[in-house]
């Protein structure tokens, strides 16, 4: 459907060209996130794979909209909070986990264009709705997985500044510290191979059409 391309469309400027995201696009993409859901629960629409990864991504876009009432609510009824910190880092860990997800549906949404483009036929046994699900829910276990170790890392800060020079606590404090530092040195690095691969991607099918 061409509202589903011009959603994938959206979301591609929102998390793959610009560099940061802004109010501007982050308020679009919660708009597209919220009408592709809706268009989702038609019965015109067929179960295809590519369908099952765009409703993923769609619904990655809860966590921005926990976060942002989060803040709102904070902000709002000045309710207090006992660990900032913690809580901060726990909202940062939220956008986090949904720019990940969202990338990483995105280039599974590119490779299957490119399978279908250039492999129909030999593609079609990969190209079925339990991988997508399957590959949609890896994606979560692993993001699920690099946030929680984000935010134990700050849990392990806060604690470590009581602690003795020698516990546990701190030996464990500077294993996570370094994990989490290797971590997203690694989703640094992981989102520009992300964004070389999807261009060149779509430099490829662009082309193929062109010349068909």
């Amino acid at each position: 459907m061409k509202d589903l391309r011009r959603y994938l469309v959206l979301k591609y400027i929102q998390y793959l060209v610009l560099s940061s995201s802004n109010a501007i696009s982050t308020f679009l993409g919660l708009l597209g996130s919220l009408y592709t859901i809706i268009i989702l629960q038609s019965a015109k629409v067929s179960s295809k794979s590519t369908v099952v990864l765009i409703s993923s991504l769609a619904k990655a876009d809860i966590l921005v909209s926990v976060s942002i009432v989060s803040e709102m609510v904070v902000w709002t009824f000045e309710v207090s909070i006992s660990s900032t910190a913690f809580t901060s880092a726990l909202l940062q860990n939220l956008l986090t986990a949904n720019a990940h997800v969202s990338c990483l549906l995105l280039s599974c949404v590119a490779v299957e264009a490119y399978l279908i483009t250039f492999f129909p036929t030999d593609s079609r046994h990969l190209r079925t709705v339990k991988n997508a699900r399957l590959t949609s829910r890896i994606i979560w276990i692993l993001v699920t997985a690099e946030c929680t170790l984000f935010q134990t890392d700050v849990l392990l800060k806060a604690s470590s500044t009581s602690a003795p020079t020698r516990s546990p606590c701190v030996l464990l404090f500077h294993f996570s510290s370094t994990a989490a530092a290797l971590l997203r040195s690694l989703s640094y690095f992981l989102g520009i191979l992300l964004r070389i691969a999807n261009v060149y991607i779509y430099y490829k099918i662009f082309f193929s059409m062109s010349n068909r």
